[in-house]
């Protein structure tokens, strides 16, 4: 199958990306081979971290460093809080933390140098420094100098005082720098969740860290008591300015009651009811009264003058005489009277008839009987009248007295309202005085009181060891600071890695197959072996001309080679693709120079040649014929000459002894520079028609793909280029970027070499399980690299 013949269209594309296969989770095979590969670079900046943390161990002053321990006691806080005007319990971390606020302020700072003399002491304010210290100083030193002379706010120039002011003005500022370089250096923490704070001074003196701390946690604990006794005295005076305004106050709230009680009439009987209400209710319960006797009244009156109205005839029938009135004796007796007429009457005219004398005197007796019966009646009608009216004026005098009782009840309700108001400001000013006069006595008695919040569980004492430098956590810390670096210096180089190390890296990035490796070739000893004498020198002409031609003769001179096999590899990959093709033009090429293009060129076609195939070999390079040089060949005419006179291989070809392998060189012609039209044109294909008559394989030496054109004008005429990639060297992206560039070209290229191949660092760049990591199981199969390196020495 004829490779280089499948439409550019149906080829398999380039990848995507030069990022690697897309997989977006953490390679921790990747990991550890860069970790491997870095492995020297990690350990070098170990070493370095490990030295420079010997030096700083060295070259630093050792501190020593007191602690006492202050516990801010809440049962001390109860004792005080039972009689302080406010509590004062900590129960929540901003307490603490405004202890410890108070613990590195400037006060307790100034309080602790002046109880000192830390301005003076030279120990203090100026301690032995490391080296670090003294470098980072001096950097200080040299900018300071740059700087204009100081000049304080308020003073000038302090070089222009005189000198009594000058040294008021040092002597203050010596204090200044001494407070804040201590609360500065002070420490304060609190030890876990609590009321524990841990109060620490380190210094290079353990006598003057001991003396610092304790003179730290004396001035906390008098600092805490004078608070104390000072909050208690302030909140006195200011008890006593409030007792008397409060007591005025109450007074003028009492009198204004009592005034308001007296203007108003709102005096009240024992019980605490006003006059008014009383006398209210009084007329009310008469009113009731007075009512019912009216109605009592109207009613007996309405029912005897209803009996009056009904006639005299009538009345004895009607009348119902009530038992309390003082005439229903004599009514009563009248109607009994009545009664014996009538039964007299009737039985007389029963007897003799209506007209006999005795039943008329009889009737008339009865007639005379019921007028006085009416005429009782009358009068007693009348004086039930009088009754009723005596009842109903008494009641309209009462209703009268009701509602000016009313009117006087309802001022005084609403006068008793502002009294009331009155009086709860006098009872509220009175209760708050006597509150304030408590709080004033307790505020009294507290002021001789002398109880703290705090107090001391550990006292500050001198240290026998060094708490800093550690050397453990110097030297750890210094080891991890250098591996982190040597982390960070092998990510660098990982990240610059932008070339060419494993045949799955050529596969994957640029899409090519992938032939083999091929070894660096050649060394020392190749390169200081001299001729013995002048003569000699003259007939080998120079060591490095020996060594280049042995290069060319690798596939010769070691047949076993891990080199020669890799060439081996890509004929096999020509084979395949070429199959069925008489004669093969194959074209060596690269993308950058310096690549070894040419030294593969001379070997593929050394190793076609010794294998028995006709064999030819063109220095296809016309500008830069470094394959001609390489061999050693001294010519006047090549491929240049051959191609423009029209002439065939043999007038200008040269024939290896051993090989039989043909060689046509080309010759350097300063002044011709259109190569690329000379290795396009109609001679050329002429050319390369004729050779491939005779030979079986002609290997094509063509000039790199970066810097010229030649290789792109030279593709039709070749069936399969093989491209030469320097390992370590050639970029991934520049090849990348060629293959999209020149499709005609990327389509014919056969496969990949990765030549200059460090073998013993190949290994750390396979994957686990990859053939790199094999290849020193692999030797026994190839002939030794010193067997190479010897034979091309001769």
């Amino acid at each position: 199958m004829n490779y280089a013949n499948f439409p550019l269209d149906k080829r398999m594309p380039l990848p995507n990306s030069d990022a690697g296969n897309g997989e977006d989770f953490i390679d921790i095979e990747r990991l550890l081979g860069m970790a491997a590969r870095q492995a020297k670079v990690v350990a070098v900046c170990a070493v370095i971290g490990l030295f420079l943390g010997m030096l700083y161990l060295q070259t630093t002053p050792p501190k020593y460093q007191s602690v006492a321990s202050v516990l801010i006691d809440e049962g001390l806080n109860k004792i005080v809080d039972d009689i302080s005007a406010a509590s004062t319990t900590m129960q929540t971390d901003s307490a603490i933390l405004s202890q410890i606020e108070i613990l590195t302020s400037t006060r307790l700072a100034s309080v602790v140098v002046d109880k000192l003399k830390l301005d003076q002491n030279d120990t203090f304010m100026n301690p032995p420094q490391s080296a670090l210290a003294q470098g980072v100083g001096l950097i200080r030193g040299v900018i300071q100098y740059f700087r204009p002379s100081p000049v304080m706010p308020g003073v000038g120039d302090i070089s222009k005082l005189d000198p009594a002011a000058r040294d008021a003005l040092i002597a203050t500022s010596r204090r200044d720098y001494a407070i804040l370089k201590l609360q500065n250096e002070i420490r304060a923490e609190r030890v876990g969740r609590s009321y524990v704070i841990a109060l620490g001074y380190q210094a290079t003196d353990p006598g003057l860290a001991n003396a610092i701390t304790k003179a730290y946690a004396d001035a906390y604990l008098a600092d805490q008591l004078d608070a104390s006794f000072d909050a208690t005295e302030r909140a006195a005076v200011w008890l006593q300015g409030r007792l008397t305004e409060l007591r005025e106050s109450s007074q003028q709230a009492s009198l204004a009651v009592e005034k308001f009680r007296a203007e108003h009439g709102l005096s009240a009987n024992s019980d605490g009811q006003l006059m008014s209400d009383k006398q209210l209710a009084d007329l009310n319960a008469q009113l009731i009264v007075a009512q019912a006797d009216t109605a009592r009244a109207s009613a007996r009156y309405q029912q005897y003058k209803q009996i009056v109205d009904s006639g005299s005839d009538n009345a004895f029938k009607d009348a119902a005489i009530s038992a309390d009135q003082p005439s229903s004796a004599l009514i009563s007796t009248l109607k009994t009277r009545y009664l014996a007429v009538a039964k007299r009457q009737q039985d007389v005219e029963a007897n003799f008839g209506p007209e006999h004398p005795q039943a008329v005197a009889l009737a008339k007796e009865k007639a005379d009987i019921s007028a006085q019966i009416f005429g009782e009646l009358k009068q007693l009608t009348q004086s039930y009248r009088n009754e009723f009216e005596v009842a109903q004026a008494r009641e309209t005098a009462l209703r009268a007295n009701v509602a000016a009782a009313q009117g006087k009840s309802s001022i005084d309700n609403q006068s008793q309202v502002k009294l009331r108001d009155l009086d709860q400001k006098a009872t509220a000013l009175t209760t708050l005085y006597q509150t304030f006069l408590g709080r004033y006595e307790e505020a009294a008695q507290q002021q001789s009181f002398p109880v703290g919040k705090i107090r001391i569980i550990s006292d500050a004492s001198t240290p026998l060891s060094a708490s800093s430098p550690r050397t453990v956590v110097v030297l750890g810390l210094s080891l991890v600071l250098g591996l982190l670096m040597g982390a960070g210096f092998g990510g660098l180089n990982e990240f610059n890695e932008r070339f060419f190390r494993t045949g799955d890296e050529v596969r994957d990035r640029v899409g090519l197959k992938f032939l083999g490796y091929l070894p660096t070739i050649g060394g020392k000893a190749a390169k200081e072996s001299k001729p013995a004498d002048e003569a000699d020198q003259k007939a080998a002409r120079s060591p490095a001309a020996l060594e280049r031609r042995a290069r060319m003769r690798v596939s010769i001179d070691a047949p076993a080679s891990m080199f020669s096999e890799t060439l081996r590899s890509a004929k096999i990959a020509f084979d395949v693709v070429l199959e069925g093709q008489g004669s093969r033009v194959i074209g060596v090429i690269s993308v950058l120079p310096g690549e070894g293009k040419s030294t593969v060129a001379a070997n593929l076609a050394g190793l076609l040649a010794a294998n028995g195939a006709r064999t030819l070999l063109i220095d296809g390079d016309l500008r830069n014929p470094g394959l001609s040089r390489s061999l050693g060949m001294e010519a006047e005419q090549g491929l240049m000459e051959a191609v423009v006179n029209g002439q065939t291989w043999q007038s200008v070809g040269k024939i290896d002894r051993q090989t039989k392998l043909a060689i046509i060189p080309a010759v350097l012609r300063g002044n011709f520079s259109h190569t690329s039209e000379l290795l396009s044109s109609a001679g050329m294909r002429r050319f390369i028609e004729n050779a491939k008559e005779t030979f079986e394989y002609i290997v094509v030496d063509l000039p790199p793909l970066g810097p010229v054109v030649d290789a792109k004008a030279f593709a039709p005429l070749v069936d399969g280029f093989v491209l030469v990639t320097e390992w370590g060297r050639t970029p991934r992206a520049m090849v990348r970027s060629m293959l999209e560039s020149e499709p005609y070209v990327a389509n014919k290229i056969v496969g990949a070499v990765l030549n200059k191949v460090d073998l013993k660092k190949l290994a750390k760049y396979g994957s686990l399980g990859a053939s790199e990591k094999f290849f020193d199981k692999y030797s026994t199969y190839y002939l030794d690299k010193s067997e190479v390196r010897a034979k091309a020495t001769v």
